[in-house]
């Protein structure tokens, strides 16, 4: 199941991987809602991108907050839809959309490959270090692309190893026995597992 530790090389792994599973499809309809979620397929994107740039910024400072956010301004391009500080040109298309994301991964890969060892930084669900935010951004990429993959139906099977450790980081009380990537997406939310019902409410340890 490979060590615990999740780190910029696995950030990297996995945005080059949703990347090209996503250029894949990008001719389809990105306005339709992704999966369950009451935001279209393209918001989802922006909001990923969105994440691993604030995540990258919660740890850039020599002494980040432990007690808020790093105060970037975010608007909401609709009711309903994600507050974002990162907002794509939509003239760009769904290839400028994946640039962004492209970008906003490599941002947070390199923050936390020179972040040192005692570097901290905010989230609502605990203070955290380099390895709990790589771990944080991982699973917004896996689980938001598994809400794509619904309505896009691209290919789309992480590698079992990155989501094992990144459950041992995040969500250590995950239920055993069953593969990881099924009970990474019962720990979020998404579905169930055998003798485990889907979960209505969840949250990691940051």
């Amino acid at each position: 199941m490979g060590d615990s530790l999740v780190d910029s090389g696995d950030v990297r792994t996995v945005v080059t991987q949703a990347v090209t599973a996503l250029r894949g499809v990008a001719g389809l309809d990105w306005q339709a809602p992704a999966g369950d979620l009451e935001w279209s397929c393209w918001e989802t994107v922006e909001h990923v991108a969105d994440d691993l740039f604030a995540y990258a910024g919660q740890l850039a400072a020599e002494q980040p907050p432990l007690d808020r956010y790093v105060p970037w301004g975010f608007t909401r391009a609709r009711e309903g839809a994600p507050a974002l500080t990162v907002h794509v040109d939509a003239e760009r298309g769904p290839d400028g959309l994946l640039q962004v994301l492209e970008a906003s991964g490599g941002l947070l890969a390199a923050t936390v490959q020179v972040s040192p060892a005692q570097r901290r930084g905010f989230h609502p669900y605990g203070i955290s270090d380099a390895c709990g935010f790589a771990a944080m951004g991982i699973v917004e990429m896996l689980v938001h692309l598994h809400d794509l993959q619904r309505t896009l139906g691209f290919p789309w099977s992480p590698e079992p190893d990155v989501c094992a450790r990144v459950l041992r980081r995040l969500f250590p009380d995950a239920p055993e026995g069953d593969e990881p990537w099924p009970t990474l997406l019962w720990a979020t939310g998404r579905t169930e597992l055998p003798g485990h019902p889907r979960q209505t409410s969840w949250r990691w340890q940051g």
